[in-house]
């Protein structure tokens, strides 16, 4: 194994990590798993997967140093990203103790463009990404490996968040999650909405 591909290991094994710490994504794979079933809660695991495979795309390209040196550019994602999250936590304090039948069934088809729009609302995951390639990848990087990489991240992200869904999806979660829900759902919304204002306030310092 050459030395360019002895990195990838170390390069995921890293983004694991990452992918594994508590944040928006979770609440919303957990919560979409527990209050709308299985195939919801896949849906929105394979969107956190699409969108850490962007961003991963991003930082391989070098857009995403591009983009922290434009502050203002920068400072403007982390704003719409803040406010994403605040809508999201206002929309999870509303519908808390919702029955799941009552939260629409139509919403099932959208549990993918919610993981998504989640996980391309945090644009830390760019940064940590861009941050782990520009720290463990070899300058001569091949295609064959920039490509092994971003496959990575998608398996990471995808893969996680349905253990997660799988989890929480189970007859016993369920059961659990829908005793407390109306204290879950406004936690969580509190949680998301508190990330949401940091971010898009730290995102409004930045314009100064």
């Amino acid at each position: 194994m050459s030395a360019t591909w002895a990195a990838v290991p170390a390069i995921l094994g890293t983004l694991a990590l990452g992918a594994m710490s508590p944040g928006p994504s979770f609440v919303v794979v957990a919560r979409t798993s527990a209050g709308r079933g299985r195939r919801a809660g896949f849906g929105a695991a394979l969107g956190m997967g699409v969108g850490g495979l962007f961003y991963a795309t991003l930082a391989l390209l070098g857009l995403i140093a591009l983009l922290t040196h434009v502050g203002w550019v920068y400072a403007a994602v982390r704003i719409a990203g803040g406010l994403y999250l605040v809508h999201l936590a206002y929309r999870l304090w509303r519908t808390a103790g919702e029955p799941p039948a009552e939260v629409r069934e139509a919403r099932r088809s959208s549990a993918f463009l919610g993981g998504l729009v989640t996980q391309l609302s945090n644009p830390k995951t760019a940064v940590v990404y861009a941050g782990v390639f520009a720290a463990l990848l070899p300058a001569d990087l091949s295609i064959e490996v920039a490509l092994a990489v971003a496959a990575g991240v998608f398996v990471i992200e995808a893969g996680w968040y349905a253990v997660v869904a799988l989890t929480f999806s189970a007859t016993r979660s369920r059961s659990v999650y829908l005793g407390v829900q109306r204290h879950v759902d406004r936690t969580a919304g509190v949680v998301v909405g508190a990330l949401g204002l940091r971010l898009a306030s730290a995102g409004a310092g930045g314009l100064r």
